[in-house]
């Protein structure tokens, strides 16, 4: 079953890409923007971060957190956070496990590959729910970058 609007924001505890750990529950009392994205220097997920790298200070503004979270290594996410100077953790699910509790993760992706994150977009509400959610099927297709930011100012 997917997540919908006012369920409660599963929590999580992933490792960023500065190998520091991160909760979603260390951000209660802030809008928290979810982006899960299938793959580290691919062109559509490359595309998808840099849209919130670009608009930063519009969620610095309202004092909303963005978080990027992929099934990549805590590693590769370093490199790519470095490449396109995001201002924003991105976090390793490696293990699946988060992907797979927002209803966010392929069974199987392009190449075989099994396991991948769904490009999907969620807004977390102060008190942890969820005030948007976006799943895509399709990974070269984007977020409603403009729903993401009206939900953000309701």
């Amino acid at each position: 079953m997917s997540l919908q609007i006012g369920d409660q924001a599963p929590d999580f505890k992933l490792f960023s890409s500065e190998l520091t750990e991160v909760s979603l529950s260390a951000f209660k009392g802030k809008k928290v923007i979810i982006h899960f994205f299938p793959m580290a220097f691919t062109g559509t997920c490359t595309e998808q971060l840099c849209t919130m790298r670009d608009n930063f200070s519009f969620y610095e503004g309202i004092d909303a957190q963005v978080l990027g979270i992929s099934v990549d290594s805590p590693f590769s996410l370093a490199k790519f956070k470095e490449v396109q100077n995001y201002q924003f953790p991105l976090l390793s699910d490696f293990n699946k496990d988060v992907s797979a509790a927002y209803g966010a993760l392929y069974d199987e992706f392009v190449f075989g590959l099994k396991g991948v994150s769904k490009r999907a977009a969620f807004v977390i509400d102060e008190e942890g729910k969820i005030a948007y959610a976006e799943v895509l099927e399709n990974a070269g297709d984007l977020p409603d970058f403009k729903a993401i930011n009206d939900s953000l100012k309701a």
